[in-house]
């Protein structure tokens, strides 16, 4: 049930969701200031790790190996470390299939990690700056929900966990955002474990490896399509509604 507090002089406000309330600059900067020394730290951390003992390790571990892996995965990317790397090295240390399932486990993981501490350090942060072009950036995001997700995804504009915590700043739904960042890794996780597994066994791989890849780049391109036909669709909606309203 929600509840209803009373505020002076009579203003009805909502205390259903405490993180909504507004949080002072100071306090998000100290936040931003946070998350980035905790970022940094690991990734310094994960650049010195041996990868030849990780290796061995891994075919020692059993069939626990894709769980550790995968958790191993997911917190590389949430420190920045580039996802075709890991997704490589998951088909190289996995095979093909196993491979792929932990790569596409460690990007789920990275998602999740990123977003929640994007939200945590700068929740709020888009609306905050209302009338500008970030807020306008925000809006249109939300009202695009999975289909921008699917396009940001698709696209390599930037590192993987650098896309979590960015969103993580919006008001984008996480339900949309992990469903469209788990539809969009699935094409490029199976053709780069493939290749990854390749290294270890030459003779796998084949044109067909690439059909994944191929895939994503075509539902791309529709999505974006598809974007540049609603925007001129709704842009001449408008045009044609100001002489009705005049």
């Amino acid at each position: 049930m929600t509840d209803i507090l009373i505020a002076p002089r009579g203003v009805v406000t909502n205390s259903a969701d405490p993180q909504d309330a507004p949080i002072s600059w100071k306090r998000r900067l100290i936040r931003f200031g946070t998350l980035g020394g905790v970022v940094g730290a690991l990734a310094i951390a994960a650049a010195t790790l041996p990868l030849r003992e990780i290796g061995d390790s891994v075919e020692t571990l059993g069939a626990v190996a894709p769980a550790a892996v995968a958790v191993v995965g997911g917190l590389l990317l949430s420190v920045l470390v580039p996802r075709t790397m890991i997704t490589l090295l998951c088909g190289l240390l996995l095979g093909a299939a196993t491979g792929a399932l932990a790569a596409l486990a460690a990007a789920i993981i990275a998602a999740t990690a990123t977003y929640y501490a994007g939200r945590w350090a700068g929740r709020g942060a888009l609306k905050a700056r209302a009338g500008s072009k970030l807020d306008r950036l925000d809006g249109w995001l939300n009202r695009r929900g999975l289909a921008a997700v699917l396009l940001v995804r698709f696209l390599p504009l930037a590192p993987f966990g650098l896309v979590g915590y960015a969103y993580g700043t919006t008001s984008v739904c996480r339900k949309r955002y992990l469903l469209g960042t788990t539809i969009a890794a699935i094409p490029s996780t199976v053709t780069y474990a493939v290749i990854g597994a390749a290294v270890a066994a030459p003779g796998s791989m084949s044109a067909a490896t690439l059909a994944p890849a191929a895939i994503g780049f075509a539902i791309s391109t529709a999505i974006v399509l598809r974007w540049r036909y609603t925007s001129r669709r709704d842009a001449t909606a408008a045009a044609a509604a100001v002489p009705a309203m005049a």
